[in-house]
């Protein structure tokens, strides 16, 4: 029958391996774009992709296939890479993803990015009803008008791009708010468009200000479209925490098998001090007086 540290030695190393053994899975990318997910058409853009350390290579999806590769300058000290478009057109405008690899794993593809392209179709104008200057809790509606006919606009407030808002029309499109509140406030402009990723030029801006209340929390600015997104670091954590687990039962293990040393060790210690004993009195014994 196997000993009790044997046994827990056995036990240790099945648990090592089951924890090195649980499938590695790598985070998805973050996806961006400089400057902005906008770009006016025939100027330069760059997407950012972002993964995790120690990834080996890069790929870029548009539209479902694959567009570009790119290889970290510095593989393991740089996690991100960059794939630039040299002048934006109605070709390049469009649904982005990204995804990496690291070892021989592939990480699952990046959330989409659209990629917009402006300065497509004539200037459409933009107002606000009934006047730009409100108190907190009317209701305010913003039109926007294209002379030329189209299939849609777009209503955004500047610095909060991930606000998007989107109507049907022909040559017109509203766009009711309220209650407002001050959240609301700031500078707004409209985009006509055919389709969702090729946009006319931008209207004038028109300033919406708020006066009175406070400002509703519910309408506070999210996180801009083209900023980088939240650390990826899950797979590290995943990581460690099963490195952390096989060390500490290694650990436990050592403790184990020492105290069932220093068990087995007192008995024959005690066994030899009394043979000890034994032979000296015997000695004792045969000496002559």
């Amino acid at each position: 029958m196997p000993s009790a540290p044997a046994a827990l030695l056995f036990l240790g190393l099945c648990l090592s391996q089951g924890v090195s053994a649980q499938p590695q899975t790598l985070s998805k990318p973050v996806i961006w774009a400089k400057p902005s997910f906008m770009i006016p058409s025939g100027h330069p853009a760059v997407i950012w992709c972002e993964g995790a350390h120690k990834a080996a290579e890069y790929q870029l999806l548009f539209e479902g296939g694959l567009y570009a590769s790119e290889r970290p300058k510095s593989p393991g000290r740089v996690n991100r890479v960059k794939f630039s478009i040299q002048a934006m057109t109605s070709n390049t405008a469009g649904q982005y993803q990204c995804f990496y690899r690291s070892g021989e794993l592939w990480s699952q593809p990046s959330d989409p990015l659209d990629l917009v392209v402006t300065g497509l179709y004539d200037t459409p104008t933009l107002s606000v009803q009934p006047r730009p200057e409100v108190t907190s809790g009317e209701n305010v509606t913003f039109y926007c008008h294209l002379d030329t006919a189209t299939s849609m606009f777009f209503l955004l407030r500047e610095g909060r791009s991930s606000r998007l808002q989107r109507r049907h029309g022909a040559v017109q499109a509203e766009f009711p708010m309220g209650p407002v509140t001050r959240a609301h406030g700031g500078t707004y402009r409209c985009f006509g468009s055919y389709n969702q990723h090729a946009w006319s030029f931008p209207s004038e801006p028109v300033k919406l200000l708020v006066r009175g209340g406070v400002g509703d929390p519910t309408f506070a600015p999210t996180e801009d479209t083209s900023s980088p997104g939240p650390a990826l670091w899950d797979h590290t954590g995943q990581n460690l925490l099963r490195i952390g687990i096989a060390f500490l039962v290694l650990v436990a293990l050592v403790v184990l098998l020492i105290d069932d040393w220093l068990h087995r060790k007192r008995p024959r210690d005690r066994t030899g001090r009394a043979s000890g004993r034994e032979r000296r009195r015997r000695l004792d014994a045969t000496a002559p007086g």
